[in-house]
């Protein structure tokens, strides 16, 4: 007898579809994590506070540890993992890689996920609150980036060079 508390849910995650019967309870980081073996996004907090599970989702960062896997049935999702190849990195894995923006790593997915999202926030002109000019396009100050970066923490503090390294790659 099929019960009413699972759902078939299709996912395209770093370009590949996946179509799973999950109960209706579980988050979109489990779903990724323990169903289909996607690590990328790590299980932190599970609170939505540190953006250890951020992910692209519909081409936004989002947080998977809040979210039910039910209401993002069809959704496409890239995770840090999906950007660009081992021997051809995206442009902002590169620069985290350059600048030493990571210390043991375990953010280090999300941070990527979350500056790929924000370098797109910044280019469609959306403000945040430390923009000058509501009005006018956001210039990528070092305090934008911080405030903008804000939901992903570092327990080892390499705050300096995530900088560094989402200024190189905006360039």
């Amino acid at each position: 007898m099929e019960s009413a508390h699972f759902t078939d849910v299709t996912l395209r995650v770093d370009g590949t579809d996946h179509t799973v019967h999950i109960d209706n309870r579980i988050t979109l980081l489990d779903l990724l994590r323990e169903h289909l073996g996607v690590t990328a996004p790590k299980k932190g907090c599970d609170h939505g506070q540190c953006g250890s599970c951020t992910v692209l989702l519909d081409g936004r960062r989002a947080t998977t540890c809040l979210g039910f896997a039910v209401a993002h049935d069809g959704a496409e999702i890239v995770t840090a993992a999906g950007l660009g190849e081992p021997d051809n990195l995206h442009p902002v894995a590169q620069a985290f890689l350059d600048h030493d923006g990571f210390q043991c790593g375990y953010c280090t997915p999300g941070q990527i996920c979350s500056a790929v999202g924000m370098l797109d926030e910044v280019k469609s002109g959306s403000p945040s609150h430390v923009s000058d000019d509501l009005e006018d396009s956001p210039e990528l100050t070092d305090a934008e980036i911080r405030e903008r970066m804000s939901g992903n923490l570092c327990r080892c503090a390499a705050y300096p060079n995530i900088v560094d390294a989402i200024q190189q790659a905006a360039r």
